[in-house]
Order: structure tokens, then sequence, then C-alpha cells
């Protein structure tokens, strides 16, 4: 067969378009969105995939060419000591060629470059080649047996990370190796008969593609966290608390468990919360520990703890108030009290007050004032809880004094007139004692009364002065003595009135006359008697 490089470069570049191809394909379809958080690169990959030889030798002396060989396949194992750098087992059969074949198993270093959502790598391997052929020359038919050699590869290549099953498969879009094998066949011999033995010096380049299978990963995933908290953090004995957990870093493909304990009152529950039942129990810290496995590996469990505080019951709190707070003398006045318990505990009411009385059990009482005297009342209210605690408050209400009775004052009783007789014109007749008889009357009524009677005469009456002074009296005079009046209850005055009257005023006890133009009557002035007694006429003998 008759070497064509020629051939053999153009297999290569028709190799090299396809998988450019596919390359440009794949990044076509794949929204950029799709990228994944972040690499992290397996530990071990797997490997398998379609190989394609483009070999360039000849069998030396004999100068026959070997042939690309379209059929193959490869499969390989890389495991890796860090996130860039590893030791791969390389495995490549191409058993068809057209007037050869080619199996190697190589072993070397690799090295490789995690990106976003894909891998560039680069490898150097060493191994041995068991290699035949070629197997025609010119119109002679020959074989030479298989063989073992040397082998040495060097390449590289790109893996694409398939968007599924949690990044578990990659595609190698191209594997690009070039490859040198050394055979011996043994002594020359020419054709045409039996093996022609030679020694061969092949190179060429291996292009391959398939599917990377990953396992593991370099970095290990993170450990499961625990944390875990009470609510409330503070509580009354026989108040329920509740624990929440927080689970961090589990594994969606594993079932976690949980398990609590604590050091005080009851836990139950057997997920991510649990219930603390605290009846009875003392005042004081306490811890609710949880523990949450999903294997029993290390960073596979973790633990956590959340305390809480049981406090002593708390006395009630109260506030008093009253309303209104002022109030007049036999009034009543509302009194509130507001009591609280820190624990809700049922509260008991009661009061009590220094004045008046106050009547109520609940949060609102009545204070009547009815006979207490002005002043501030104080009342008290009392709260107690069912645990015998207890608060006070109180609240004052002030009773005023009843309003002072109106000052007393004088009063106008009614005139006598002493016009009509001519002759006598200071004396109280008889039409006088119906007004005197009423003043009488009133004077009786009133007993510490007292009375002013005001004599007054006419402007052009003789003797002005003195026949006031004789009417005011003589009025007085009949109010004692016919009425029975004491004198010392009747003041008598003249006054300035234009006219023959006496006016009467009675002035109760506590009130002022006004003695303006007023002026008392002398005691020297007697009264005239209403009916002067006959004179006795004796005659002479």
């Amino acid at each position: 067969m008759v070497y064509s490089p020629l051939r053999s470069f153009g297999r290569f570049v028709l190799a090299a378009c396809a998988v450019s191809l596919g390359v440009a394909s794949l990044g076509a379809q794949t929204p950029s969105t799709a990228a994944p958080a972040g690499p992290n690169p397996s530990r071990f990959d797997l490997f398998t995939g379609y190989s394609y030889f483009g070999a360039h030798g000849q069998l030396k002396p004999l100068g026959v060419n070997y042939s690309s060989i379209d059929l193959g396949a490869i499969g390989s194992g890389a495991y890796y000591f860090n996130k860039y750098f590893g030791g791969e087992v390389n495995f490549v059969a191409h058993p068809d060629g057209k007037n050869d074949g080619l199996y190697s198993a190589s072993a070397g270093p690799i090295f490789r470059a995690p990106m976003q959502n894909f891998t560039l790598f680069a490898h150097g391997l060493a191994g041995g080649a068991k290699l035949v052929g070629p197997n025609s020359y010119r119109s002679f038919q020959y074989h030479n047996p298989w063989t073992w050699g040397p082998t040495l590869t060097a390449g590289g290549g790109m893996d694409y990370d398939l968007p599924f099953w949690n990044n578990r498969f990659s595609f190698r879009l191209f594997e690009a190796d070039y490859r040198y094998v050394h055979a011996n066949f043994g002594p020359y011999n020419p054709p045409p008969s039996g093996p022609t033995g030679g020694r061969a010096n092949l190179s060429g380049v291996d292009l391959s593609t398939g599917i990377v299978t990953h396992f593991g990963h370099i970095i290990p995933p993170p450990p499961v966290t625990f944390s875990c908290s009470a609510s409330p953090a503070t509580a009354y004995p026989g108040d329920p608390i509740t624990v929440t957990g927080t689970a961090a870093n589990l594994n969606p493909k594993k079932t976690a468990t949980y398990n609590w304990t604590t050091d005080g009152g009851t836990v139950s529950g057997t997920e991510n919360t649990a219930n603390v039942t605290t009846t009875n129990l003392a005042p004081g810290s306490y811890n609710v520990k949880g523990h949450v496995s999903e294997g029993n590996k290390p960073g596979e469990m973790a633990d956590c703890s959340a305390p809480f505080t049981i406090q002593q019951f708390q006395p009630p709190t109260v506030t008093c108030s009253a309303n209104p707070s002022t109030v007049a003398p036999g009034d009543s006045s509302t009194i509130t009290a507001q009591g609280v318990s820190p624990q809700n505990r049922p509260l008991t009411y009661s009061y009590s007050s220094t004045a008046g009385s106050v009547t109520g059990n609940t949060s609102t009482a009545t204070l009547n004032t009815t006979g207490a005297a002005p002043g501030t009342i104080t009342v008290t209210a009392n709260v107690v809880d069912d645990k015998g605690q207890s608060a006070s408050c109180t609240a004052t209400v002030t009773v005023n004094a009843p309003p002072a009775p109106p000052a007393p004052t004088t009063s106008a009783l009614c005139s006598i007139n002493f016009e009509r007789d001519k002759r006598r014109p200071t004396r109280v007749d008889n039409e006088a004692k119906a007004c005197l008889d009423e003043v009488a009357l009133n004077l009786q009524r009133s007993s510490d009364a007292k009375l002013a009677v005001v004599g007054h005469s006419a402007s052009n009456e003789k003797g002005a002065d003195k026949a006031a002074a004789s009417r005011a009296v003589n009025t007085k005079d009949y109010l004692v003595k016919e009425k029975g009046i004491d004198s010392s209850r009747i003041s008598v005055y003249t006054g300035p009135q234009d006219g023959k009257t006496v006016t009467s005023t009675l002035i109760p006890t506590g009130a002022t006359l006004d003695e303006t133009g007023l002026t008392p009557v002398s005691e020297s002035v007697k009264a005239v008697p209403r009916t002067r007694r006959a004179a006795v006429h004796h005659k002479k003998k």
C-alpha cells in the first residue's frame, strides 16, 4: 500500500471539524443560566467512547505504510489527588484496520483546569502497545504476528458538564492525543514467504469522544450543622416551651433523624421541633439538647443546645383611679382597679375606704359618701392571685363641704298710715291693728328675729321730728302691750320718708339693718295710750 500523507491529514481535519461542530451545537443549546453555581471537581473520572487513530509510519525495511484505523474504542480512568492533578490509566483498542491493528495500555499524570461548566485537561502517558501488520505488499500476502512494544502518548481535551443528575456526567467534546508506537517484529524476512519481520515506528493522532462519568468530589461535602433555640427563652412554671432546630448541609437523598433531651421538665418530639413541659419545674436555668443524624460517618451528624430559664412567679401589679375624684356630700364615685398578673394568673379584688362605704368585688367598685364628713376619703384596692401573691393601690376622693346658706337679709313688713286721725296724728288706730297683728305674727314665727320700727313725718308738719318719734314709740308700745312682744326685740327710729307713716322691717339673726338716714329715738319719748281715760269734774259745794 502506498502511503498518502494528504489523505491522513484530510481525515484529521475532517474529524476536528466534526468535533468543533458538536461543541458549537452544544454551546448554542445550553443557556448561560444553566451553569452550576460553582465547580466541585470529581475525585475519579471514568471515560468510555469512540477513538480514531490516524497512523503515520512504515514497516522497515520492507517500506510498507500503515494506514489510519477508523474504528476503535477507548476507556480510561483518572484518579485526582487534588483539584488539578491526578493519575490516569488508558486503554485503547483499534482491532480492525485496513492492514493493521493496535491495542495500547498506558498510564501517566493528568492535569485539569475545572471551569464553571466545562473542564480542560492535558496528560502524558507511557505504556505498551500491541501492534500487527501491515499484512499486504503488492501482490503478495504476508502476516506479522501481534507484537508488544512501547508507546508514548501526549495530548488533552475538553469535557462539557451535562446539566442533569447533579452533574454526574460530562460529554467529552474532544480528546486529541499524539501517539508514538515502536514495534519489533524480529529479523527481516523478505516476501513472499512467512512473516516479513522488521521494525515499525508509528506516530499519529488519536481523536476520541464519549461520555465521562464522575465519582466523588475533591471538595468533600460540608459537615452537617445543627442550631436550635427555645421560645420563649424565659418562662414561668407550667408555661409550654417550643424548641426549634435548624439543620444545614443535609443530604437530600438521605433521611435525617432527630433526638431531643433536656435536664429540666419533659421533652417530646422526633422532628426538628420539640415541646418542653415545665409543670412543677423549679426556678432556674436549663438546657434542651438536640441531635440530628443522617449517617454514622464524621460530618453526618451534629448537636445543638438551647438554654431556657424558669423564673419565680411574680406578684401582680395594680393601679387605681376614681371617677369623679371630687364629689358633693352624699354623691358616689366609681373606683377602677386595673390588676395585671405577669403570669396571667386569676385575680380576686377587694376594697376598703377610710370613710363612707365601698361596694364591689371586681375591677370596679362604688364609693358612697353618704354620712361622710367633708374632706379626703382614701379607697384601697387589693388584688390577690391564686398563688396568694397580692398587690394594692389607693385612690382618693374629695368630698366638698356643703355650700354655706345664704346670708340672712332684712325684709320689709307692712306700713301704718296716720293720716286719718287729724286730731291725734300719732295715735295707733284700729285700722293699723291688722298690719301690726301681721308684724307680731312674723316675730312669733321667728323667735330670734328683731324688728325695726321707723316713724316718719310730713314735710309740712309742725313738730315733725317729735311726731315721727311718737308714731314709732306708739307702734312699739302696741306690739309690746297688746301682742306681748319682748320690747328688747324692737328698735325705734325716725326716718327721712315724707309722710305720716310708720314702716317696719324684720331683722333675722345674722342680718344687719341698713341704718342709713335713720335716727334712733331717745328713750325720753314716751308712748301715748291708744285710749285716754275721761277726766272727772267735781262740782264745788
